[in-house]
This record gives structure tokens, C-alpha cells and sequence, in this order.
């Protein structure tokens, strides 16, 4: 699985989490300028949501990151541990940060994100796997197939062979 031929987890961890901050900036950043748009008043919209995307753009940005940090500072401690890189790495790590970002509401609602975290996962996974076997048949080497020979033409029957002489090389300069 290509997916799983990235950096090695000290990296990964930095990475990922830079990637989730991106991703939620900017799509906070599209969020946040059409709620702001919306709630402003009608001559002031335009300073209005940008108004609304410098306040919250960073925090949804941040919110990302420590999403994605933690969850590939689990998934590469699961890769660690178990010795092996797959998607029950990812479905676990999944499950802990929702479990971590979760406790400080009790046990109960710590249990209810891990399950959620574990589901959502497991569908992610389930569907780049799907996706990938689907595409796979593409890509897979074909034998050419011979032709049949009952499909060919028949051959011709030649009774008398043609001498390899033509009257264009016998007029050519021979040389002894």
C-alpha cells in the first residue's frame, strides 16, 4: 500500500501535523469568511468576515493540529508496539485521541469518542482499501493470448515453390 510508504514516525508526527493545521486554516478560513459574510451587516460584509476569519481561521487551524499530532504520535507508538504498519494502527490511534481529547468530560464521554474516533477511522481505511483493490485490476500485467488457430485464415497451397532467382538479381554484376 503506497499510503503506507511515508517518513519514519519521528518526522511523520512534525509533518502531520503541519499538514492538519493547513488544512484546518483553510478550510476554517472558507468557513469562517462565509459565516462572517452572513452575520455582518449589509455595507459592512466585507470587513466583517474578515473580521471572522483572522479570529477564528487560527483556532480552527490549531484545533487540527493537535488532532493530527496526536494521532500519529499514537499511530506511530501502535506501530512501535505491534511491529507492523497497518490499518489497525490507524483505527486505534483513531479511538486513543478521541478517547484523549475526550476525558476531561468523564469516562463516558471519553468512550463515546474513542467509538466514534474507531468508527470514522474504520471507514476512512475501509473505503482507501476498497478504492485501491478496485483500481488495482487496472494496473494488473496481462499475458497477450495467442491467437486461436481455428480463427486464422487458411494457409495457402503453393504445389510448385518459386525459385529464389528473380530476373532483378540475375542482372546484377557478380563477383568471383
Amino acid at each position: 500500500m503506497e499510503e503506507y510508504a511515508r517518513e519514519p514516525c519521528p518526522y511523520r508526527i512534525v509533518d502531520d501535523c503541519g499538514g492538519a493545521f493547513a488544512m484546518g486554516a483553510i478550510g476554517g478560513g472558507i468557513f469562517s469568511l462565509v459565516k462572517g459574510w452572513r452575520n455582518s451587516p449589509v455595507g459592512h460584509r466585507f470587513y466583517g468576515s474578515l473580521a471572522a476569519v483572522k479570529t477564528r481561521s487560527p483556532v480552527l487551524g490549531g484545533n487540527f493540529a493537535v488532532w493530527g499530532g496526536l494521532f500519529s504520535t499514537f499511530d506511530c507508538c501502535l506501530m512501535g508496539l505491534r511491529g507492523k504498519e497497518d490499518p489497525w494502527n490507524s483505527i486505534g490511534s483513531g479511538a486513543i485521541t478521541g478517547a484523549v481529547l475526550a476525558a476531561r468530560g468523564g469516562p463516558s464521554a471519553a468512550l463515546r469518542s474513542a467509538a466514534i474516533g474507531a468508527v470514522l477511522l474504520a471507514l476512512i481505511e475501509g473505503v482507501g482499501i476498497c478504492i485501491t483493490r478496485m483500481t488495482a485490476d487496472q494496473f494488473k500485467q496481462v499475458m497477450p493470448q495467442p491467437p486461436d488457430p481455428m480463427q486464422l485464415p487458411p494457409k495457402p497451397i503453393n504445389p510448385s515453390p518459386q525459385p529464389l532467382s528473380t530476373p532483378e538479381f540475375e542482372q546484377q554484376p557478380q563477383f568471383h
